[in-house]
């Protein structure tokens, strides 16, 4: 292979990459948000400087994606701290978990998303929306929701699943020193809400050393919603480089 084709591909293995060339674009996204009140010490002793927790609250979400150009089928399970950037308000990704691998490959490669292989379910059952996550062969959170109990403007559903995202890329160089460490700054755009609602809510979070969601202990459900639609996501841009100092 020539070095100019080379310089054109997306990822190995050549000829086979690990995830096409985005942008990517979501179709039926479903999303399954509680968010809820944690301790706000647990938050500070992962969520990076200089990003600021006023309230210590966390959007626990599950997102069914059935039909996602170039990625494919997977559902993704994540927590979400609310956090502030200067004057801006958004939320730090803090984990993801996914079943996907090359979700899994561009996530982490392109763009800075902290995602884990892990075994998410979103679905209903009878009455209730449920989300579960399992990592390996453990149960590590339980979510359920009435199922479209009351509806939710789209405008609403829009601010909440389009807040700014915050996540945090970390890369080491072959030396063992640290290459890149970027705080970096993505935000949904092109969205299409298609259905929305609220509803009661309840939300379990068990122990895992591996997958350390009930870290962040539910203390107080404050809101919970359901919205399917259509999105785009876009490159995400740095905001703070920790190694310009």
């Amino acid at each position: 292979m020539k070095i100019d084709e080379l310089l054109q591909q997306v990822s190995t293995p050549l000829g086979a990459g690990a995830f096409p060339r985005g942008p990517y674009r979501f179709h039926n996204r479903e999303y399954l948000n509680i968010t809820y009140r944690t301790d706000a010490a647990a938050l500070r002793k992962v969520v990076p400087e200089p990003l600021e927790i006023e309230d210590p609250l966390v959007r626990f979400e599950i997102m069914r994606m059935p039909d996602t150009t170039g990625l494919g089928d997977y559902t993704e399970c994540g927590q979400a701290v609310v956090v502030k950037l200067g004057q801006e308000r958004g939320e730090y990704l803090q984990a993801m978990y996914v079943d996907n691998h090359p979700a899994i490959a561009s996530g982490r490669e392109v763009s800075a998303y902290p995602k884990k292989l892990g075994a998410p379910r979103l679905y209903v059952d009878s009455d209730t929306l449920v989300g579960t996550l399992d990592y390996g062969s453990l149960r590590i959170a339980v979510a359920t929701m009435g199922y479209k109990h009351q509806p939710m403007t789209p405008e609403d559903a829009k601010a909440e699943i389009c807040v700014p995202t915050f996540m945090l890329k970390l890369m080491r160089g072959y030396d063992r020193s640290m290459r890149i460490c970027e705080l970096v700054r993505m935000q949904i755009s092109n969205v299409e809400v298609k259905g929305a609602w609220h509803g009661p809510a309840r939300l379990q979070l068990f122990e895992h050393v591996l997958a350390p969601m009930a870290d962040f202990p539910v203390r107080e459900v404050v809101s919970a919603s359901h919205i399917v639609a259509d999105l785009s996501l876009p490159a995400a841009a740095v905001v703070h480089d920790y190694l310009a100092r």
